[in-house]
């Protein structure tokens, strides 16, 4: 599990919400930061905020979804963009699952713990 924001405070809020639901949790601070770190942590589920700095939740989703090492990868993309072009645009990357800021933690883990166990029934 991979949990990627700008964000420390929230950052850290997913983390230990996922960490208590017995997930193995990795940070990552950007995107960047995150495609530097996938391959070492090999998540199954990454969880990715689309405003940060060096490079941005699309683009990093679109990365992991054109790597041959990281296409299989369940990505939920956690956003304040509400916007149903923001929705649609995340679809059509590929994610597995869209989440608006502010979140409720009960459905972060939810979301998450359904797409781990589609990860390893493959």
């Amino acid at each position: 599990m991979l949990v990627v924001d700008d964000d420390e405070v929230i950052r850290q809020l997913i983390a230990v919400n996922l960490t208590l639901e017995g997930f193995q949790v990795e940070t990552a601070s950007d995107g960047q930061d995150c495609l530097d770190r996938v391959l070492d942590v090999r998540p199954d589920v990454i969880t990715l905020d689309v405003m940060m700095p060096r490079l941005d939740g699309w683009m990093t989703a679109t990365k992991l979804r054109g790597g041959e090492q990281t296409s299989h990868i369940k990505v939920v993309l956690i956003t304040a963009r509400a916007q149903e072009d923001d929705k649609r645009r995340g679809l059509g990357i590929g994610v597995d699952a869209y989440l608006t800021k502010p979140f409720d933690p009960s459905e972060l883990i939810q979301v998450v713990r359904d797409l781990a166990l589609a990860a390893h029934n493959g």
